[in-house]
């Protein structure tokens, strides 16, 4: 998991909140923090909680992964397969067997494709490291 990058993520929230044409306080309000509190955070003096930001994410109507990879308690790969798996989930034209049975597969092919990486890296040790 990597270190909270507070700076990144309350510019990323400020811009985010500026698109919306929200104010501090509207915003504060929407999501069920102080207005003081969103703008430390804001301004990089404070590191909310996943359940801040999942708030803030909610009243922004954007994405709590992404805030979540701002903030750095979750990384972009982690973000990708849980916005997958989201979708999967969310998706009304499938039944929950179905659903089921995609999340499956889809786990399998992640396992046999990481496998793969591996074996490639350990086969090529001077080489770099794939990029993604």
């Amino acid at each position: 998991m990597a270190s909270l990058n507070v700076g990144n993520l309350g510019e990323y929230l400020r811009e985010q909140r500026r698109t919306a044409q929200l104010s501090l306080r509207q915003l504060a309000d929407a999501a069920g923090v102080s207005n003081p509190y969103l703008s430390q955070i804001e301004r990089g003096l404070r590191k909310p909680s996943a359940e801040v930001l999942q708030q803030v994410a909610k009243a922004l109507r954007i994405s709590a992964e992404t805030l979540y990879v701002r903030a750095g308690i979750l990384d972009e790969k982690e973000r990708e397969e849980l916005e997958t798996r989201a979708v999967i989930l969310a998706d009304p034209s499938i039944n929950e067997r179905q659903k089921q049975v995609l999340l499956q597969i889809y786990d399998s092919f992640r396992k046999e494709n990481a496998a793969d990486a591996a074996e490639q890296a350990a086969a090529a040790p001077d080489a770099a490291p794939p990029s993604s």
